[in-house]
């Protein structure tokens, strides 16, 4: 079947077109933002994002162009909406006194205050997470409580990576709308 039809199938919301594409398109858009970040797990979650913008837009997708270059440009803004945010968040305007404030700290270690918020918003998150059914939390404990690579958990949990790679894209959107609607109400 042509690339085509599969993105029109894709359009329609035919899981197994959206599998396809992920698969057939996974390896280039990876492969190009590899050389451009140099790590891999910034890669990986560049990709994850870039598909997940995709698929969210791809009624806006314009079949006049490749649809692999049209993945590769939204890699580009996700790659460099990271950049600002790191930027952003290493560059902060301070005072002189602030400045000599910062270099004259006694401890830097966390303070029991630090410490009990850190507990508290893990435990907010976990509580989120068990309201995931539960083969998303499984994909989403395996990456990001035990840091396996995408490979490790597809071969623990006996699935196919593009499987593991969407069921963790999924769980992803599924928890940020249950921490939206629940801090929004």
């Amino acid at each position: 079947m042509e690339i085509k039809n599969y993105i029109d199938k894709a359009k329609d919301g035919d899981q197994i077109a959206f599998t396809f594409l992920l698969d057939f398109y996974w390896n280039e858009v990876y492969g190009f933002m590899l050389k451009r970040t140099e790590n891999e797990t910034d890669a990986e979650d560049i990709v994850i994002e870039t598909f997940s913008k995709a698929f969210d837009k791809l009624a806006s997708y314009n079949s006049e162009f490749q649809f692999n270059t049209w993945l590769i440009a939204i890699a580009k803004n996700v790659h460099i909406d990271l950049l600002r945010k790191k930027k952003s968040a290493l560059f902060i305007d301070l005072t002189d006194d602030e400045n000599h404030q910062a270099y004259h700290i006694a401890d830097s270690s966390p303070s029991a205050e630090d410490k009990l918020i850190t507990e508290q918003n893990l435990s907010k998150l976990l509580q989120f997470i068990k309201k995931l059914k539960p083969h998303y939390q499984e994909v989403i404990q395996l990456r990001y409580f035990q840091e396996l690579s995408y490979q490790e958990i597809a071969n623990q949990l006996n699935e196919p990576l593009s499987n593991v790679k969407i069921k963790l894209l999924r769980a992803k959107k599924l928890l940020a709308e249950i921490i939206v609607n629940k801090e929004s109400n």
